[in-house]
């Protein structure tokens, strides 16, 4: 008898436990959820949609099918109270007419590329001139202006949202059919945000992706980011010339104004008599991340001392483009606030700009066969 009921009792003991967990589990999923929610058509008519994902600690990242955009973002400050940290805009043509890449998914080819021109096995290509002699971000409209196809990829890591996009060939001038496939997994118990690239094609190719978003970590459209204190995990630079093309060279950062290795104030140097610093009108330069081995590596460290939100990039990529906003000119952004100069900075991890003109740089090319996979980490915390 007392056997039986040992029995019963331990019964009630894990019925409970599981009840227990499957409660927990199920307030989980409650808070961590994905919404989808119309934000207009094309002008040929598209429907476009805006996907908000949310992770277990109210963190969230919403994210258009248009340009596998990031939209917003909205991470806890060090009293909890959160803000959105990208720049961005509330309409859909405002993104249509943009000329700044506000979070756009960015390809065929990320950064410059000289004169629009490179060779690939003996053909000559030639590009779109969109930035004075040079091509910039894949062109006229570049992946950031497309229309992607978007579904739920979300498993127990967290919510994710998947986007894919064929290229077609010829498309922008870059030859082959590429097939590009883009997954945002907002992580369930961190405040983190994952950004997946993979390509395949049919024909030899030139790919470099990135994500374009403009962070204020103080909050976007307040204030600018001069205080914010940045490391870059680099102890060399590619230097450009006057139309910000890399000259080839890879420069040691020490003793210079970008030198970045211990954490320094944005704009503790970023007025100095430098030619670098005049051709960029400021920071718009690559960086050459340090890197031990293969796979996610720190890139950079970003701190806020009014909020306490820091934010870390860890990248696979093999550079990291840091510009500081320097062409922001008061243009409304969201909630019609303000968008002035150097009023947010892009940490761009890709490829290095014109790689296809420089043989001593990590290749950018992609052939049939080959799988291109590249991984971008953003983690926010607060100190």
């Amino acid at each position: 008898m007392r056997a039986t009921r040992q029995a019963a009792t331990i019964t009630a003991m894990v019925m409970l436990s599981v009840a227990t967990i499957v409660m927990l589990c199920s307030k989980a999923e409650a808070k961590s959820k994905m919404q989808k929610q119309s934000f207009g058509k094309t002008a040929d008519g598209q429907q476009v949609d805006l996907y908000t994902l949310t992770n277990e600690h109210g963190m969230e990242a919403s994210i258009l099918n248009y340009g596998a955009t990031l939209v917003s973002l909205k991470v806890p400050d060090r009293d909890g109270k959160l803000g959105d940290v990208v720049l961005g805009y509330d309409k859909l043509e405002d993104y249509a007419k943009g000329a700044s890449y506000f979070g756009g998914t960015i390809g065929r080819y990320a950064n410059r590329i000289a004169h629009g021109k490179f060779t690939l096995d003996g053909v000559p290509y030639t590009l779109p001139l969109n930035d004075g002699p040079n091509s910039l971000h894949g062109g006229i409209q570049g992946f950031n202006k497309r229309v992607w196809t978007a579904k739920n990829a979300s498993a127990s890591a967290g919510k994710a949202l998947e986007l894919t996009y064929l290229s077609k060939d010829g498309e922008e001038g870059y030859p082959g059919n590429l097939t590009v496939k883009v997954v945002y997994t907002l992580l369930a118990d961190r405040n983190e945000l994952r950004i997946d690239f993979s390509a395949t094609t049919d024909k030899d190719t030139v790919v470099n992706f990135a994500n374009h978003s403009y962070f204020n970590l103080n909050g976007e459209g307040n204030g600018d980011i001069l205080g914010h204190e940045l490391v870059l995990h680099a102890k060399q630079f590619t230097p450009v010339d006057a139309t910000l093309i890399p000259t080839g060279e890879l420069t040691d950062v020490k003793d210079t104004p970008f030198d970045f290795q211990t954490a320094t104030a944005i704009g503790a140097r970023i007025g100095q008599d430098n030619e670098q610093l005049k051709f960029g009108k400021g920071y718009d330069h690559n960086w050459v991340l340090d890197r031990a081995k293969p796979g996610l590596s720190p890139a950079a460290e970003v701190y806020d001392a009014q909020t306490g939100r820091v934010l870390e990039v860890s990248t696979t990529e093999p550079g990291i483009q840091f510009y500081t906003g320097n062409f922001l000119n008061g243009a409304l952004g969201k909630g019609g606030k303000a968008y002035n100069y150097r009023s947010a900075l892009c940490l761009e991890t890709q490829h290095f700009p014109d790689s296809p003109n420089h043989s001593n740089f990590p290749s950018a090319e992609l052939k049939p066969g080959q799988h291109f996979r590249s991984t971008t980490v953003y983690s926010f915390s607060t100190r």
